[in-house]
């Protein structure tokens, strides 16, 4: 081979070498560009992310409202998967529907819109916002029964109805915490956008994850709150019902008087009441409302009124209590019922009248046997009848009361009260309690007997009201 041939061909592999180490260096160069720019990328996406839960905690931090939290889910979750828009929907309190919270501006429609509405873009918003999804029913509803998130990319996937209102793909799934269903996440793109990639899929699925415990604890958040603010407003309604029971027992000459009110929750339903009938008389009321709580110490306040406005000038009880029931029988409900007590007493002689609609029969100890009797006339309660039978039934019984006597006037929640076994204090238990504590006058016969059935309660919660009146006629010195 001539020297000429070989340096053809040297010069050849040379300019060979040099072309192969260019196409090699373009590519390295190549491949670093493209590292470099998914290396950004990823830095991009965390950033995105990261400030993604930064909102979240700085929103329930400072206590953003409700709609600015749906806001900062939807629009972050959407910005960190470039999503065209988002959707956020709530489970009702008794996960049976879900209803559309924050709807982001340019996400495809993810329910089908009647014809009459999907043409006119403002309809079909308004829909879209006020429309709440059945559980299990259409995409979104179907989407609540899912255990993790899915993509739907291809027009197999989706439903012909939703690619036609505009959706190419979609990433949606179930918000639970603590195995409880919050509320359905979706982010969307249109037909025109590519669609999204199988990377994004976990990445949504801690997104999910973050923004059910965000919702979580915020609706735990404004639990506390509604019962701080409930608890304040009972208290204040605890205070003003106090209001309308009697401080103090009016000083009567000659007679002892004591009431006494032990609520079951803040509000009572139990009512007593000293009232001035004339310059001669005084009339002392007891009453039990059917049921506790707002409900009992409303009707309980209306009592107080009508009672008031029936009794100045009328001595007889009976035609107090028939007054009281014609005037609230209209407004009471089918459930709801009052048992009363009310006696005139005459503070010039010690002679007195009662009156009972359907009450637990008073006890009056008499001084001179050391015995307790029942007082138990005739009457049902107020509220059940229009007037024809209870005027009837209801009738006034006289007494008098001599030096040491006294008349205990009660509410259920004492004789019903139980102990750790299941026991009730009971009527006789009651009769023993008051043979043995009548001497010591009027407050304090109602200070032992609220002990004594602390006492026999134990540790058992009261389950009702008990309010106690005790009327002694002082002993002759």
């Amino acid at each position: 081979m001539s020297l000429q041939i070989i340096e053809a061909v040297l010069i050849a592999a040379m300019l060979v070498g040099i072309v192969v180490l260019g196409i090699v260096v373009f590519g390295s160069r190549r491949r670093v560009g493209q590292l470099k720019r998914s290396s950004a990328e990823i830095h991009q996406e965390e950033r995105r992310v990261f400030d993604f839960l930064h909102g979240l905690g700085a929103a329930f931090s400072e206590g953003v409202p409700s709609v600015e939290l749906h806001r900062l889910i939807v629009e972050g979750a959407q910005h960190i998967l470039k999503a065209d828009g988002g959707a956020l929907y709530l489970a009702d309190k008794h996960g049976e529907n879900l209803r559309p919270s924050f709807l982001s501006k340019g996400c495809p429609p993810l329910v089908v819109l009647p014809a009459t509405v999907a043409a006119n873009p403002q309809a079909a918003e308004s829909y879209l916002r006020l429309h709440s999804i059945p559980v299990g029913k259409g995409l979104v509803g179907e989407s609540a029964h899912w255990s993790e998130p899915h993509f739907l990319r291809r027009r197999g996937d989706l439903p012909e109805e939703l690619v036609t209102q505009g959706l190419g793909s979609l990433v949606i799934g179930p918000l639970h915490y603590r195995k409880r269903l919050l509320g359905v996440l979706a982010l969307a793109r249109t037909v025109e956008r590519d669609p999204f990639s199988d990377t994004k899929l976990e990445l949504f699925q801690a997104i999910a994850e973050q923004s059910a415990f965000a919702l979580f604890n915020q609706a735990i958040h404004l639990a506390a709150g509604e019962k701080h603010a409930l608890d304040r407003d009972l208290a204040i309604a605890r205070e003003i019902q106090k209001i309308l029971l009697p401080s103090d027992a009016p000083d009567l000459r000659g007679f002892e008087l004591s009431g006494l009110n032990l609520p079951a929750r803040t509000l009572s339903g139990d009512y007593f009441d000293f009232l001035p009938v004339d310059d001669d008389h005084i009339g002392i009321a007891i009453a039990d409302v059917s049921g506790k709580g707002v409900p009992a110490s409303l009707i309980m306040a209306m009592c107080r009124s009508a009672l008031r406005s029936q009794s100045r000038g009328e001595l007889s009880p009976s035609a107090v209590l028939r007054g009281v029931n014609r005037q609230l029988y209209p407004d009471m409900k089918q459930d709801m019922f009052i048992s009363m007590a009310y006696v005139v007493l005459d503070r010039r002689t010690g002679g007195a009248v009662l009156a009972r609609a359907g009450h637990d029969a008073p006890l009056l100890y008499r001084a001179a046997t050391g015995e307790a009797e029942t007082m138990s006339p005739k009457g049902m309660a107020v509220g059940i009848d229009s007037g024809g039978v209870f005027d009837r039934v209801c009738t006034d019984h006289p007494f008098e009361l001599e030096a040491g006597d006294l008349l205990l006037l009660y509410t259920d929640g004492l004789t019903e009260a139980l102990d750790a076994g299941g026991e009730e204090y009971g009527v006789e238990r009651l009769r023993q309690e008051l043979r043995r504590e009548a001497p010591t006058g009027a407050a304090e016969t109602l200070r032992h007997l609220a002990e004594s059935v602390r006492a026999f309660a134990g540790e058992q919660p009261q389950h009702d009201d008990i309010t106690l009146i005790a009327l002694r006629k002082k002993p002759v010195s």
